[in-house]
């Protein structure tokens, strides 16, 4: 039996406020809390044990709610939180930040109007300097900014990086191009892992099914190969489409169809090998 512990490369939490949260349809399930309690009933479900937490806001308060959420004993193992990559001072924030669980940064670069946000300078400098304290970082983008990672990775150099969702492609509309051959384009760059995660909210959220995910997930097991690949939930987002487990299974089957040798890897030790969280409460449950 594996010993390597299944880990949840990408979930969030949130105490939900209208204001803040301006991207969530106040109607919908996810306009409520998301605490740490909601989020253990979620590993449970399919003996998760444990998981990365991913920044929702683009506040300095962010980071430090997922570390103190951490700090109460629970399943979190690293947290991915937010910093403004573009101060001046990033070197010396960073420093002040430090935390053992803090395993690296992230922005929602698919919210900057520019299809070049990565390649400005200000950035690139500041995803330097969290690769040089050993901190990874989190490509939340789509097609318009993954046309640019080739020449960001180029200019940012050595790093542990990861693209978010697979690059968000349009799944609902069964859009392929650009998508696809920009995410071969990323792909080639050594190093840059993807996680196949958020893809069921990129789904008809009412009427999805495996099959429609199927050639996505074919496309990016055969652009990265099954050791660049990581599982998340995307939890509690995902809920707008999916209960947990169903996000779970549809990874799995297919998973347990295409390339059941690198189970392990997918859904748990290739986060833990990139991520390097504390690993003491990322044990077997």
């Amino acid at each position: 039996m594996s010993q390597t512990p299944r880990i949840d490369a990408h979930h969030h939490l949130w105490r939900y406020d209208a204001e803040a949260f301006g991207w969530i349809d106040p109607a919908s399930v996810i306009a409520r809390d998301y605490d740490t309690e909601s989020l253990a009933g979620a590993l449970a479900s399919r003996k998760i044990a444990a998981a990365i937490a991913v920044q929702a806001r683009q506040v300095p308060e962010e980071t430090q709610m997922l570390l103190d959420a951490a700090a109460r004993g629970t399943a979190i193992c690293g947290v991915v939180g937010w910093i403004d990559l573009r101060a001046d001072d990033i070197a010396e924030r960073l420093a002040a930040e430090a935390a053992p669980m803090l395993v690296g940064y992230r922005h929602i670069v698919q919210d900057e109007p520019d299809a070049d946000f990565l390649l400005g300078d200000a950035f690139v400098r500041g995803v330097r300097a969290v690769a040089a304290r050993g901190l990874t970082y989190d490509l939340l983008i789509d097609h318009r900014q993954l046309a640019t990672v080739p020449a960001f990775l180029d200019r940012v150099g050595t790093g542990r990086f990861v693209i978010d969702h697979a690059a968000k492609p349009a799944i609902a509309s069964g859009g392929w191009q650009p998508w696809a051959e920009r995410l071969a384009a990323a792909a080639a760059c050594p190093g840059v892992m993807c996680k196949v995660s958020g893809l069921v909210t990129e789904a008809d959220h009412r009427h999805w099914t495996a099959d429609d995910l199927a050639r996505y997930l074919d496309h990016v097991f055969t652009v990265f190969g099954p050791e660049r690949v990581m599982w998340g939930s995307d939890w509690p987002v995902c809920l707008l489409a999916a209960e947990y487990g169903a996000v779970y299974d549809v990874i799995d089957a297919y998973v347990a169809r295409h390339c059941p040798e690198a189970r392990d890897g997918i859904f748990g030790g290739h986060a833990l090998a990139f991520y390097k969280p504390v690993t003491g409460a990322a044990a077997s449950p």
